[in-house]
């Protein structure tokens, strides 16, 4: 008996090995699929309620038009920001250069010597060439995108007919778990995506004015990146503090400045998302703190940015699927707070 288990725990890691390794191998194929998927969750109950009283395709088109528009305005509200702070550095890449000069020789009169194997890569000529080189990979992202919207269209035609097979397929058992699973799947990505875009405006709001009130230069491009950053779990709002921060020490010549400032943005990141946003969500959104940073560690590494950012809204859809049916609900439990409900109310399937 234990070597039959242990030969299928066996069976099961080299399936979960061999799957990420598939993801990560044909990023370009299941990437594009994950994203689209996220925004048909997000985009369709506009579609459905414009399909109530206009033409499939005409709310279609609507539906198209709404995304397109979102994509272009996000993305050049993004490419604004980090361009405007992108010239800002290039223009003072003089008072860069001598920060970086005084740190170095700083360091060596410390005896900790970095000027010879790690100074070229790390002088602001090569922070330069990586930024340009940063530009250029988000300029060939373009395919990616005609890829998502070509899936995002097939899928607002297809929701409706998909979800007509599920409701008639034969296995109850699987109808039982796969249909109530994929609508509360979608009901609370919606919901975690609209909360992590509230509790993200408030951030950039709060970054804004404490930029503004100290008076660091580019207060509404800061406060952008921060609203941009912050839909990336623990990752965004690190790199949203620390960047203002090193831009602020080359603007002030108190490091009792600096220092307030780096303070302020980390109480103005706890404050939002570990008082605020936790009351807002509630249980029924409720992931272990550790199961979001692997999430967005692994996605990240599996699909770079496009990972990190949707990596937290796979996580909730497969919680929600394993809460569905009995022999997987123990994962939902101990890794998310799944509100519970009565028996008679959502009956669960078993294994027969």
């Amino acid at each position: 008996m234990t070597t039959g288990k242990l030969h299928h725990g066996a069976q099961i890691l080299i399936a979960i090995i061999l799957a990420v390794g598939a993801l990560s191998t044909a990023s370009s194929v299941f990437a594009p699929i994950a994203l689209a998927l996220l925004i048909i969750a997000l985009v369709w109950p506009l579609q459905s309620h414009l399909q109530s009283f206009l033409p499939k395709l005409v709310a279609l088109l609507i539906s198209m038009t709404v995304v397109i528009c979102a994509f272009f305005a996000f993305g050049s509200m993004i490419a604004w920001a980090f361009g405007r702070v992108g010239r800002w550095i290039v223009a003072d890449a003089a008072r860069f250069q001598l920060f970086y000069d005084q740190i170095i020789a700083w360091l060596d009169s410390h005896g900790i010597a970095i000027a010879g194997a790690w100074g070229d890569e790390l002088s602001v000529g090569s922070i330069l060439r990586l930024a340009q080189t940063v530009t250029g990979r988000l300029n060939s992202t373009m395919s990616f995108w005609v890829v998502v919207l070509v899936y995002v269209l097939l899928g607002l035609l297809e929701v409706d007919e998909f979800g007509a097979r599920l409701r008639n397929m034969r296995n109850s058992a699987v109808r039982e778990v796969v249909l109530p699973g994929f609508r509360e799947t979608a009901s609370k990505i919606r919901r975690y995506m609209l909360i992590r875009t509230l509790m993200s405006v408030v951030t950039g709001v709060l970054v804004w004015a404490l930029v503004k009130l100290v008076g660091l230069p580019l207060a509404e491009e800061w406060g952008f990146i921060a609203f941009a950053l912050n839909h990336i779990p623990f990752l965004g709002p690190l790199v949203a503090t620390v960047f203002p921060t090193l831009f602020a020490v080359t603007q002030f010549d108190s490091w009792l400045a600096v220092i307030s400032i780096f303070a302020c943005l980390n109480l103005i990141q706890f404050f939002v998302g570990s008082y605020i946003e936790p009351r807002v969500a509630g249980k029924a959104l409720a992931i272990s703190p550790a199961i979001v940073l692997f999430s967005v560690f692994f996605w990240s590494y599996v699909w770079g940015i496009f990972g990190a950012f949707i990596g937290v809204s796979i996580t909730i859809a497969v919680l929600t699927l394993c809460a569905q049916h009995a022999s997987t609900a123990w994962l939902a439990e101990v890794f998310g707070s799944i509100t519970k409900q009565p028996a008679e109310e959502k009956p669960v399937a078993n294994n027969s």
